[in-house]
């Protein structure tokens, strides 16, 4: 399913106001949680509303998506540190239920292996919050990614790398390495939402809407998922036909 939103406080809102709805629905949920600029909306929004309605939210379970090798859980620019900023401290979470990778972990492929058998104890993914890399990567999986993959350590392409400078210091150096959750975890989660927006995600939208199935654009596999919606706003979406456009603009839920 494909919904187009008008902004990105309009995508927040609709992905804020699902959250809270499968919460509402399954207070012990597990979900699967990302990072990135795209995010930062959607958190704040869930926040606010979350407070608003006394949502209870001390019995849900959360796995991360990736984190950069080499990080520690202090770094300023790690994942753990992001959304402890941008959800977790503002919420009053169980923090033994908050899961995130240890980029200062001495294996990290065992370490990742460690990571998904804690995930599948849990039970799976209830529901699993996505973005899109400009290379079309979910988590941090690479084009090339074998679709059966499961939690790994994957080199960065160099465009990753690129796009995710931003976020850093001038001068600092991006890592070059990370571990991530797997395509075949990912595809595993009972619901998914994958959010893309801003003009730099049209071209790779576009490329998921033109091509089929493959692992040269690692988010084609959502294709073949039987609950993943796709929720841009125009400007993601500003390069698809017209006609799939009109069909899938709605308005801001509640």
């Amino acid at each position: 399913m494909l919904q187009i939103f008008s902004d990105p406080s309009a995508v927040a809102e609709y992905v804020s106001a699902a959250l809270i709805a499968k919460i509402q629905s399954k207070p012990d949920a597990v979900l699967g949680l990302a990072t990135g600029g795209t995010m930062e909306p959607i958190y704040a929004r869930f926040i606010d509303q979350a407070r608003q309605s006394g949502l209870d939210v001390s019995r849900l379970t959360s796995f991360n998506l990736d984190e950069y090798v080499g990080l520690s859980a202090d770094h300023p620019k790690s994942y753990s540190v992001y959304m402890r900023e941008h959800l977790f401290r503002h919420l009053a979470f169980d923090a033994a239920r908050l899961h995130l990778l240890d980029g200062l972990a001495q294996d990290p492929a065992e370490h990742c292996q460690a990571y998904a058998a804690k995930l599948r104890a849990c039970g799976g993914i209830d529901l699993q919050l996505l973005g899109v890399g400009g290379n079309g990567h979910i988590g941090f999986n690479e084009p090339g990614t074998a679709f059966d993959c499961p939690c790994h350590v994957v080199e960065l392409a160099e465009q990753t790398r690129i796009d995710n400078r931003r976020f850093f210091a001038a001068g600092a150096t991006v890592p070059a390495s990370a571990m991530t959750l797997g395509l075949a975890e990912i595809m595993a989660a009972r619901e998914i939402l994958l959010v893309a927006t801003g003009e730099s995600k049209a071209q790779i939208v576009a490329e998921w809407y033109r091509r089929d199935v493959t692992e040269t654009v690692p988010f084609t596999i959502l294709k073949r998922h039987p609950r993943t919606t796709m929720i841009l706003d125009e400007a993601a979406a500003s390069l698809l036909p017209d006609e799939v456009s009109r069909q899938c603009v709605v308005g801001v839920a509640g």
